[in-house]
């Protein structure tokens, strides 16, 4: 079912081919495993579409075994967290959230075969209007849209660890309070080792050039990747159009009565329980 798949640029394609181990003429066999063994799970009903699943396949770098767990966790983590994944779409306060600029897609990724780089700046974020988990809801609904219609998003917590199909390459932060750092530091505390080292802080926006050349960043941060408010229309404009998705993403998740074996909760997917355990709290 390849012929569903949207083509890549040649960038892309070697990316695909050397770093994602994608080889296109094994792609309708690695897709007719993945829905046969979806076919075979009781507990989960997922997406099936070409488009979808072999974004999961690159993310797992074509590894089978990576990609079920993959996406048993994604549908998993999504039944578990309906504050954040039930009932989405694109209401008044989605649209209000998205007009702030607080979350955006860069339009430039780092190169033609490079990662998307996505830009969050907090100071836009107005806790009044919001709660943080409106913004948090917000950007799983930005990064699934993402996860259907940009590819270089396959190069970009538990979730983006264990069941979003994208690869973290580093996260980026300027003029962060040292508030903000020591929390940071914490929370690191609790990352698998990969991730800690994906992150970085830099002191002001020219040290951040030195690793993001300026031409990938918005005009707002003397860069020439576009200008923040041009780019929230087209953002705003894109997760209109996405509404159907998240209408009919209701159906799919997981079923524990139904799942082969232990089932699975907050406690043993999360490791909360285990994880507090090893804080000293004074």
């Amino acid at each position: 079912m390849t012929e569903e798949l949207r083509p890549l640029s040649a960038e892309l394609r070697q990316v695909a081919e050397t770093e994602l181990n994608e080889v296109v003429e094994r792609l309708p066999a690695d897709l007719d495993a993945l829905r046969d063994w979806l076919s075979k799970q009781p507990h989960l009903k997922a997406r099936q579409d070409s488009q979808f699943l072999v974004a999961f396949l690159r993310g797992c770098k074509f590894s089978l075994e990576k990609t079920k767990s993959k996406l048993d966790h994604f549908y998993t983590i999504k039944t578990l967290i309906p504050e954040l994944f039930a009932n989405r779409g694109m209401d008044d306060k989605n649209i209000a959230l998205c007009r702030t600029g607080t979350y955006i897609r860069l339009p430039k990724p780092l190169g033609p075969g490079g990662p998307r780089i996505q830009l969050t700046n907090y100071s836009k974020f107005d806790p009044k209007a919001f709660k943080i988990m409106d913004l948090f809801r917000y950007q799983t609904m930005v990064m699934e849209q993402r996860i259907l219609h940009d590819d270089n998003c396959n190069k970009m917590g538990v979730f983006s660890e264990k069941a979003q199909p994208t690869r973290i390459k580093g996260v980026h932060l300027v003029n962060c309070p040292k508030e903000a750092v020591a929390v940071l530091n914490l929370a690191k505390g609790l990352m698998p080792s990969k991730l800690q080292k994906r992150f970085h802080v830099y002191k002001n926006v020219e040290d951040l050039y030195k690793v993001i050349p300026q031409e990938y960043l918005p005009e707002e941060y003397g860069g020439t990747n576009g200008r923040i408010e041009d780019i929230t229309a087209d953002i705003e404009k894109e997760m209109l159009a996405f509404n159907d998705y998240f209408k009919q993403d209701e159906q799919y998740g997981v079923n524990e009565k139904l799942r082969p074996g232990k089932r699975v909760n907050s406690d043993t997917l999360f490791g909360i329980e285990g994880s507090f355990r090893k804080l000293d709290i004074d």
